[in-house]
């Protein structure tokens, strides 16, 4: 066998402590979730009708969908741009943003009170509405993913559909559909790629518009009417080292060899990306002069000089360094300060900003919101390692199989 790289099923035992503590974490969760629907969304979180939202949007749906970024970025640079050499992180950030937006859609629904109306938009359309292009977009693109993930399946089980017994029968017509569809989507594939990026770009930055058109209700560092703009950079510029993030831990967790003669190429790309990002974030903090909030210690400024500081200058400044982008552990920590700081930027766009005209008292997360949050979390890690152990996602050198191995992948 040669060292040719090839997408395959990682030949791993799913179960193992850390998986353990995961499906206990996300047993608590699912426990709580279940308390939610049961009792009403009341009964398990700390919100009210000063503040309606809390870290199930600012977490679970607003990072959620900043985090699921790189799903549209490695599309547009292995399949727009036809860079070739980083196909082998397309799959693994496909599958990332799928089981993203999965979970964003999940989010957004516990999150409304009454969640049965969550088809409401579908028919019920309101072309005024900045929420509803979010909506419509995210579920549309949500559909994208799953098309676009669909070549994985077929190429999974084409020619090894062995259903048993008096399923037997359906056998043949199963493997010429999975045939038939691999056609269809080989020749349309590129329709849906190009779709995927457009309304990647149209909801990242309306999310944006949503805190806009919310006034006063914002503090003035992030109430800026550059705020689409800044989301969508910020989308923009974590696309890349959420990939970086997913794929070293991902190589940790199955003990796999680092894909560094790739992930260090996509590190030097993510600078220029930062640096625009910093230049319109203190362009517009010294043009509409609200750098002034920053003089003085308050909860506010420093959670702002922490995103930016922790979030865009120090990595900035480590992916800069070719030291970095041959060192996988300095890679992952300027991959997961990058990350950090975009969901922290969500948390304190949605929470740490938002101040109701009315105010009584504070919002703080209850155990409950927690235990969810925590629980998605855990359930998205899961969902990805059973995926990787079922589908070719992860690209392996071809001796990684054994010749008694069940899976063959196709040239």
């Amino acid at each position: 066998m040669n060292d040719f790289m090839r997408p395959q099923p990682v030949t791993k035992k799913f179960l193992s402590p850390g998986v353990i503590v995961l499906l206990l974490l996300a047993a608590n969760g699912l426990a709580f979730l279940a308390g939610r629907f049961l009792f009403g969304i009341g009964a398990v979180t700390n919100l009210n009708n000063q503040y309606p939202w809390g870290i199930w949007i600012g977490i679970d749906v607003a990072a959620g969908v900043a985090l699921a970024a790189g799903g549209f970025t490695t599309a547009a640079l292995g399949h727009v741009m036809h860079r070739e050499q980083y196909h082998a992180v397309v799959r693994p950030a496909l599958l990332t943003a799928m089981l993203g937006y999965t979970m964003v859609a999940v989010g957004v629904s516990i999150d409304i009170g009454r969640y049965y109306y969550i088809w409401h938009p579908l028919l019920m359309w309101n072309g005024s509405s900045a929420l509803f292009e979010v909506g419509i977009c995210v579920m549309i693109y949500m559909s994208v993913l799953y098309i676009e993930f669909l070549p994985v399946v077929t190429e999974r089980f084409i020619g090894r559909v062995d259903l048993p017994g008096a399923l037997a029968r359906l056998n043949a017509p199963i493997d010429r559909l999975l045939r038939w569809l691999d056609r269809m989507l080989d020749k349309m594939m590129f329709v849906f790629i190009i779709a995927g990026v457009v309304l990647s770009t149209l909801h990242q930055s309306s999310l944006g518009t949503l805190m806009v058109i919310a006034g006063p209700k914002m503090h003035p560092l992030w109430q800026t009417p550059i705020s689409p703009l800044l989301f969508l950079l910020s989308a923009v510029s974590v696309g890349f080292p959420m990939v970086i993030f997913e794929s070293l831990l991902a190589a940790r967790s199955f003990g796999l060899k680092p894909e560094m003669h790739i992930l260090g190429r996509m590190g030097r790309m993510v600078a220029p990306l930062l640096g625009i990002y910093l230049a319109f974030k203190l362009g517009d903090l010294f043009i509409r002069e609200t750098f002034v909030y920053l003089k003085t210690v308050t909860t506010v400024s420093v959670m702002y000089i922490t995103e930016l500081l922790f979030g865009v200058v120090i990595p900035l400044r480590m992916f800069l360094s070719p030291a970095v982008q041959k060192s996988p552990a300095l890679l992952f920590t300027a991959a997961a300060l990058v990350v950090g700081g975009v969901a922290l930027n969500r948390i304190d766009t949605f929470v740490v900003a938002y101040t109701p005209p009315y105010a009584l008292g504070s919002y703080f997360p209850s155990i409950g919101e927690i235990s969810v949050t925590v629980g998605f979390i855990a359930i998205l890690v899961l969902l990805y390692r059973a995926a990787v152990l079922i589908f070719p996602v992860i690209s392996l050198p071809d001796r990684a199989l054994s010749p008694q191995s069940k899976y063959s992948v196709r040239g």
